[in-house]
């Protein structure tokens, strides 16, 4: 009778739960923390969110099983603008849709039976945990790490509102379809380039990250050596500082070109451009804002009407913006050298700008009329003091020059920014700050700073901006009326510490205690590659920060990283956009839990990608029911103490053994998926095993240690079966099997490797042939074939001419006929002397018969007169069939 195993996965989470066996708590144990990257509740599980899971909770139990501590919780990254849009379109409150969605999640997590401490479950929406938010905040502000500046936005008119770069399609407000513009407005930041150079080093300490995410961060942060010159704006009292690795083609330099958003733009700008400036700009950043860095895209630009002046040359220099320069590289302005950067030159010529050469061949002039500019090291011409140098020796003199005459100096440049945190949305951290006329802003401690409930989400505005109750406040310092700040936090911040709010979620002091000194870092961290530069960079960033604040002793938060692989259907991304989602509650409803976790992990390494498959599915149904049948079948005979070992039970349980090793080593290196391989091969070893079980003791303690090497991947069909087979506690808390030294040599796996190969070569002469025989004899190799064999796998040099020094090889007839076999083999496996050969086939013997219908003898080939006795080799006799 089937098993119902959608009923088992009901049975055994519910007495996980009665029992609290998942829960954690500091004590004198090795801990290990295992954490996933936790969700945004936007409503059902899907794929990903499964794959991503059953992974964590397999390694969890694995180690757990192993006899670690094991932390392993969940939490749910609740803020977000998804809610806020739902807010708006479903007339409902965030607060409302987020936890009916994280309802939802939770249920489909409990149904997979992840072994979460679902005590320790963290939501970042409520003030329990964003009051924190707020404390880190002025923590970081205090120490200089928070400061306030002005940044270029997406803004709708229309809504009054900032938009994400999501919410603007065409160039266009998602919601109004009014043209978006480009706005510059106050915001905070946190001070991440602080740690730049910090999170770089560290990197190459991440021993157990993957290669390709170690190398994502360094793109990221772009550090640079070079030069920072001071350009004077013609007829102000203003420079612009730009950024150069070139300060050998200074002279050369005949415009500046700033990037559109740069806050300079319109300061500087005459006034009776500006309304065009300001088109090009919104066209540029958001018309063409993932388009724009691209190599063949067309460069263009304005003039802004405004000029500097070269520092070296005292020339002014026409400025521009161009949708050629980005905001994120230097300072953002770039000082152009159009005969000496092929970028520049297509520029200067579009719109009939000076060129200068600077750098020219050794022994040869520049053409007048250049065709490209010229990019190759050379000589300095143009270049006053320097002419004559080679342009590379020159570099560092022209930084001695800058820096003597107070024009310039050497500085180290980051492509990365600052963090900007604001965002200008009701369904986030409010950043705790309060407005006075006399005071300025001052950080409001009396936290939690709480999101007002009377709000009305009309899509125009910020939303905190309607609430006067929540804006009116008294300045902590004078107590005169002030302004609330109505921004609120990025919701990154809410993902930077919670792996720390985690060790200590119930800690109403502090954002966490010291509990979290015996569970940090966490060991192993697991989720998408789409997050392995921001998430983890500003998780490090916090991880330092909050050092340095002396909360915490650790400098970097995730000893080991796994980046799991997208799951795809039809070679294409799981996504509601292409139609191609497949619901997991169906799929749990259909075939129960395991089956779930059980395609998840056999059917692709964690990292690589998955393809979905309904026939992969139901293979892995059919696997377990088999199983499950089997054990069942058979669950007096494996609870059976009974039993004298034989040769072959010896070899089950040298296979036990050898299979408890590799899927030891196959789940500390992630290779889930040929764990399950491997215990699959030890369940077929078993099956046959039954056929004649000769020692039922051995049997069950087989089946007993498959059944525990199970349990990580498919815990509820585990559980089922100990109990049914004797088991007295909780599978899930059992030792995991290890291997025994006893049966750790490869006598074993080679005559399980020599049973194996007979059994298939009668199978294959049995289907040649015809012939169902009633007597069959296994010719075992004369001795000499072993020692040709030896000496053949030791060196194949002058294999026949050592071979023939042997009287026992050169008396034999075909020995030069057989050594020249050898001398072409590819390679040479290890292989079980003559007298364990026939040892195990003796003991085999009794099985085989009854397998094979026939009699079996086992005769030496130097005893054998038949002719086929000449056919036989070390490991794979001839064979008679009669």
């Amino acid at each position: 009778m089937a098993m119902d195993l959608v009923k088992i996965a009901e049975k055994w989470q519910r007495r996980w739960e009665e029992d609290g066996i998942f829960k954690s708590k500091k004590s004198k144990k090795k801990k290990y923390y295992v954490l996933e990257m936790f969700p945004y509740p936007s409503g059902k599980l899907h794929m990903g969110h499964v794959r991503n899971y059953v992974i964590g909770d397999c390694i969890a139990r694995f180690r757990r099983m192993l006899g670690y501590n094991v932390l392993y919780p969940m939490g749910y990254d609740a803020f977000g603008l998804p809610a806020e849009n739902a807010a708006i379109e479903k007339k409902v409150h965030p607060y409302e849709w987020t936890m009916k969605c994280i309802e939802m999640m939770k249920e489909q997590q409990k149904m997979l039976g992840l072994s979460y401490d679902w005590e320790r479950k963290i939501v970042t929406c409520l003030p329990e945990y964003y009051k924190w938010n707020q404390w880190i905040f002025l923590q970081f502000f205090k120490k200089g790490l928070v400061y306030r500046k002005k940044s270029p936005i997406n803004w709708c008119p229309e809504c009054q509102t900032v938009l994400a770069n999501e919410q603007v399609s065409g160039g266009e407000c998602w919601r109004c379809k009014s043209r978006v513009e480009i706005k510059d407005l106050e915001q905070w930041f946190f001070r991440i380039r602080k740690y730049a150079d910090e999170i770089l080093e560290y990197i190459e300490k991440l021993e157990h990250w993957p290669e390709n995410v170690k190398t994502m961060p360094k793109n990221w942060i772009g550090k640079s050596h070079g030069t920072m010159v001071e350009f004077p704006v013609k007829g102000m009292d203003k420079k612009i500082e730009v950024f150069t690795t070139r300060p050998d083609t200074l002279y050369g330099a005949t415009f500046l070109v700033f990037a559109p958003e740069h806050p300079m733009v319109m300061e500087l700008a005459d006034e009776k451009r500006r309304n065009e400036l300001q088109k090009f700009i919104n066209k540029v950043v958001i018309d063409e804002k993932f388009t724009r860095a691209a190599e063949d895209k067309e460069k263009e630009g304005m003039f802004i009407g405004r000029y500097a002046v070269n520092p070296l040359t005292g020339k002014e220099m026409p400025i521009y913006i161009a949708n050629f320069v980005l905001m994120d590289y230097g300072t953002g302005a770039i000082m152009a050298v159009p005969t000496h950067d092929q970028r520049d030159f297509e520029f200067a010529k579009k719109y009939e700008i000076e060129m200068i050469v600077v750098i020219q061949p050794e022994n040869r002039k520049m053409a007048e009329e250049m065709k490209e500019a010229y990019i190759d090291s050379g000589v300095l011409v143009n270049s006053g003091p320097f002419d004559g140098m080679n342009n590379i020796e020159a570099m560092e003199k022209i930084n001695d020059y800058l820096e003597e005459k107070g024009l310039g100096r050497r500085v180290v440049q980051y492509k990365l920014r600052d963090w900007l945190i604001s965002r200008q949305r009701y369904w986030g951290t409010p950043i705790p700050v309060i407005y006075c006329k006399k005071c300025g802003a001052v950080p409001d401690d009396k936290l939690p700073v709480l999101l007002p409930e009377d709000m009305k989400f009309t899509g125009k505005k910020n939303p905190l901006e309607t609430s006067e109750s929540f804006k009116k406040a008294k300045c902590p310092k004078c107590k005169g009326e002030a302004k609330r700040e109505t921004d609120t936090m990025d919701t990154f911040v809410d993902s930077s510490w919670y792996f720390l709010r985690f060790c200590d979620p119930k800690e109403k002091k502090a954002p966490f205690s010291e509990e979290a000194k015996y569970w940090m870092p966490v060991d192993q961290y697991i989720g998408g590659i789409e997050h392995a530069i921001l998430h983890l960079m500003y998780a490090r960033f916090f991880t330092k920060a909050l050092r340095d604040i002396g909360l915490i002793d650790i400098d970097e938060p995730f000893t080991r990283l796994l980046c799991q692989g997208m799951v795809l259907k039809d070679s294409v991304k799981m996504s509601k956009s292409f139609g191609n989602i497949v619901d997991p509650g169906e799929i749990i409803s259909l075939y129960g839990a395991d089956t779930a976790r059980m395609f998840m992990l056999s059917t692709a390494l964690p990292e690589k990608e998955l393809e979905w498959s309904d026939t992969g599915v139901q293979g892995s149904y059919r696997f377990l029911a088999r199983f499950c049948s089997f054990v069942e079948n058979n669950a007096e005979k494996i609870k059976s103490c009974k039993g004298k070992p034989t040769l072959r039970s010896e070899m089950l349980r040298a296979k036990t053994s050898r299979t408890s090793r590799k899927v030891r080593e196959n789940l500390e290196k992630f290779e889930l998926n040929i764990a399950l391989i491997n215990i699959i091969e030890l369940v077929n070893s078993i099956t046959e095993y039954s056929k004649d079980i000769d020692d039922k003791k051995t049997f069950g303690f087989a089946v007993r240690e498959t059944i525990k090497l199970l349990a990580p991947f498919v815990p509820h069909v585990a559980e089922e079966l100990w109990e049914m087979t004797g088991g007295e506690s909780f599978v899930s808390l059992e030792k995991y099997p290890e291997p025994n030294k006893k049966y750790e040599d490869e006598t074993f796996e080679l005559a399980e490797r020599l049973i194996e190969t007979v059994g298939n070569d009668i199978g294959h002469i049995k289907k040649l042939t015809g012939i169902e025989p009633k007597r069959i004899t296994l010719i075992i190799s004369p001795s000499w074939k072993y020692k040709a064999y030896k000496m053949a796998k030791e060196s194949r040099e002058d294999l026949t001419k050592r071979a023939m020094k042997i009287e026992e090889i050169r008396k034999q007839k075909n020995a030069i006929k057989y050594l020249a076999e050898l001398s072409k083999m590819f390679e040479f496996s290890e292989i079980l002397e003559k007298e364990d050969e026939i040892k195990f086939l003796k003991g085999a013997k009794s099985y085989m018969e009854k397998d094979m219908a026939a009699k079996i003898e086992i005769v030496d080939a130097e005893k054998s007169s038949k002719p086929k006795a000449a056919n036989a080799k070390p490991m794979k006799p001839a064979i008679l069939l009669e």
